[in-house]
């Protein structure tokens, strides 16, 4: 039997209204095989092939919504994404009569009600709302989901290897044991690596043996171009944003910068030169410090079929990178390199969306190392390769967070029942129980929790941080100011040194003048600004893998010829490769350059973020001095190098390196500043996050041990 046939008739029905031709590749093969087991299923295919309806057709035609209770939970990572797939998923529940909910902090608190009255069909949820119904009001739980028969996950890489995705693991196990039978689920991504199998994969979703991969390895076909613009200070080179703008004028456009103030600096720069030769009016900035409905109508514009023939562009971040519909995108533009291939896949497949065309990428590049690794990240997309994700086995930081919101959830929970829901959660399957009730009396000594005759309680200082809305999420959110220009809303900027009276700022595709910056009330009051003074710039980076540093070296000494670079880049490739034919590496993977000139050593690792870090931490424990560079992965150090290379060796055999580390919380208290909830554990656990999560001394000991070094000739 054909995939169609063994959709329902309301669903054959709504295909035929839709007048599609044929069914997807993904779609074909996920309906045969939702509809005829309870397998749990991971859907991976590129972006706008479909993932979405290969879910819900089949669990659309196999479930019974006559039936009490919601069936289906979708979870999704971003509450524009539930408003952008509400549409959709509605548009097919129509179909069947199937009522469909949005729960968030955003959605109609009306169409809450209703569904609390009679709990039925459909929810579309955060991790963050669902968090928040376990902590306030977990009879909900039980009264919604306690009939679920399966949960949907959207965009499951931008959870994987988070904190954010063990939480969500958590709470999927949470949501299982509140349920009166086996909840089988559906996760969709187009970025997961194949590594090992997929075991992380199938070890997040619970049930490694009834999980099973269905992918589509259909290609896309993409034209790529990069281009070289050298940047001598913090603003776009003038050349660039010319080139930009006589390449996109003519056409739809998503173009990604790094970061929220190089994102409005291009939307005001391309606007003006717009105005400046009479082009189209349609530039937009779309970033999270933009007001929502603000992002909203930008998104309403771009989607809309009215708007179809309008040329428009959105310099934006990562809020474009998902799923998020905005009809189609004629060419992307990338503004310096990405630090993952997950992230470029996502990006690139946002052009060419409709009718199966090829995408269009466009990468600008301004300083040589930039150029380098956006070239490393686009020959592993090429080869198919994305960055595997690593699983933090031992999440103490998480459980800090899930045992206040257990204990508040219940109002009271004796220790062996505690440590029960903890041991049969597989967010937390490595960690021992003697680790779990050490955590647990060390949240008693700090006054979050409390001990209550045999139960534990929320302590005083646990409820300050358990009734606040911000302990829904497991992530830091930045300290934002809202900016408002006469009482109109313009959007947010995070808390800085450089926010302050008279600063020039970028925002929502202008430039303004600081005129007040109310720091208890957290607001900005701006103007127009006139003055032709440089704005300000906000944003931050993120870690490399070691896969792409290690495609940079071999492209800087195969020197074969890159196809789809420009003339000038492929001279700054040019120079880079003279400046390290000095080195006669042969093995990109055990050998790496030294560069020695007098007394002064550059060790150019060419190995990812953590293991650099690491490097850099084991060599200041020897009283070693170096600077170390993120952009180019180097060393700079005044030794000899020969005390430099034992140094390395004896470092990689240091087994005992938790005393340097407990020095290094004590001197630098924002050493933690990646887990929000580390800070709350007992210092041994403090210390392991360190290890496990910032620093990597099993892959940086592993490196050590086997590379050579190469001294320039």
């Amino acid at each position: 039997m054909t995939a169609f046939n063994l959709l329902s008739e309301p669903i054959r029905k709504y295909i035929r209204d839709k007048k599609w031709e044929s069914l997807r590749p993904i779609q074909e093969a996920a309906i045969q095989r939702i509809i005829s087991t309870d397998n749990n299923y991971v859907l991976i295919s590129r972006t706008a092939s479909g993932k979405t309806e290969a879910a819900f057709l089949p669990i659309l035609s196999k479930v019974n919504f006559k039936e009490q209770g919601v069936k289906v939970l979708y979870i999704s990572p971003l509450i524009a994404l539930i408003n952008d797939q509400f549409v959709r998923i509605q548009d097919l529940c129509d179909y069947l009569d199937v009522p469909v909910t949005k729960w968030h902090g955003e959605a109609a608190k009306g169409a809450k009600d209703r569904l609390l009255k009679n709990p039925e069909g459909i929810v579309l949820i955060t991790p963050e709302s669902l968090e928040a119904m376990f902590v306030n009001k977990p009879y909900n739980v039980c009264h919604l989901f306690s009939a679920l028969e399966y949960i949907v996950i959207d965009e499951i890489h931008s959870f994987l290897g988070s904190d954010r995705g063990i939480h969500l693991q958590s709470l999927l196990n949470r949501l299982q044991r509140v349920n009166n039978k086996k909840i089988s689920i559906v996760a969709l991504s187009a970025t997961i690596s194949d590594t090992n199998k997929y075991m992380e994969l199938k070890e997040f979703l619970g049930d490694s043996e009834h999980t099973k991969i269905i992918r589509d390895t259909t290609p896309k076909p993409i034209n790529a171009v990069f281009k070289y613009f050298e940047g001598g200070n913090s603003e776009l080179p003038s050349e660039l944003i010319e080139d930009l703008y006589e390449q996109t004028k003519n056409s739809k456009t998503l173009i990604f910068p790094n970061f929220r103030g190089r994102v409005e600096e291009v939307a005001v720069k391309l606007k003006r030169q717009s105005d400046r030769k009479n082009g189209h009016k349609n530039y937009f900035s779309h970033h999270s410090s933009v007001d929502k409905e603000v992002r909203e109508d930008i998104e309403k514009f771009a989607k809309d079929q009215e708007n179809k023939h309008k040329n428009f562009c959105i310099s934006c971040t990562s809020t474009l990178e998902l799923g998020i519909d905005i009809g189609n995108v004629d060419e992307v533009v990338q503004i310096d390199s990405t630090n993952s291939i997950a992230s470029l896949i996502q990006r690139v497949g946002r052009s060419g969306r409709r009718e199966d065309k090829a995408s269009n990428l466009f990468l600008y590049a301004t300083d040589e190392w930039n150029l380098l690794q956006s070239l490393g990240c686009w020959h592993l997309y090429k080869d198919q390769y994305i960055e595997p994700v690593r699983i933090d086995k031992k999440p103490y930081d998480i459980l800090v967070h899930q045992i206040l919101s257990i204990v508040k959830g219940t109002s009271g929970i004796i220790l062996d029942k505690l440590l029960e829901e903890i041991r049969l959660n597989t967010a937390f399957v490595y960690i021992e129980p003697e680790e779990a009730e050490e955590i647990i009396n060390h949240l008693l000594q700090i006054d979050f929790l409390e001990k209550l005759d045999y139960e534990f309680i929320i302590g005083i200082e646990g409820e300050k941080i358990v009734n606040n809305k911000d302990f829904y999420s497991v992530f830091k959110t930045e300290t934002f100011f809202k900016v408002s220009s006469n009482g109109n809303k313009i959007g947010e900027l995070p808390l800085s040194f450089q926010l302050k009276k008279d600063e020039n700022i970028f925002l929502a595709a202008k430039i303004w003048k600081i005129l007040h910056v109310d720091f208890k009330a957290k607001k900005v009051e701006v103007v127009r600004a006139m003055d032709g003074k440089k704005p300000l710039f906000f944003g931050s980076g993120g870690d490399t893998a070691h896969k792409i540093r290690e495609k940079m070296l071999e492209i800087l000494v195969t020197k074969n010829k890159i196809e789809a670079l420009s003339e000038n880049g492929e001279n700054v490739i040019n120079n880079l490769r003279n400046d390290f034919s000095v080195f006669n590496i042969k093995d990109i993977v055990n050998e790496r350059p030294l560069l020695i000139s007098n007394d002064n050593l550059t060790f150019y690792s060419f190995a990812d973020s953590k293991i650099n870090r690491t490097i850099k931490f084991l060599l200041e424990t020897e009283g070693i001095d170096c600077q170390y560079f993120e952009w180019n992965s180097s060393f700079h150090l005044k030794i000899d190098k020969n005390i430099f290379k034992s140094k390395l060796k004896e470092i990689c055999e240091k087994k005992n390196v938790n005393f340097a580390l407990m020095l290094m919380l004590d001197k630098s208290p924002g050493a933690l500043d990646f887990s929000k909830w580390g800070g709350f554990l007992p210092i041994k656990y403090q210390i392991e996050l360190l290890k496990n999560n910032y620093l990597d001394f099993k892959s940086c000991n592993d490196y050590l041990k086997k590379i050579n070094f190469v001294e320039n000739l």
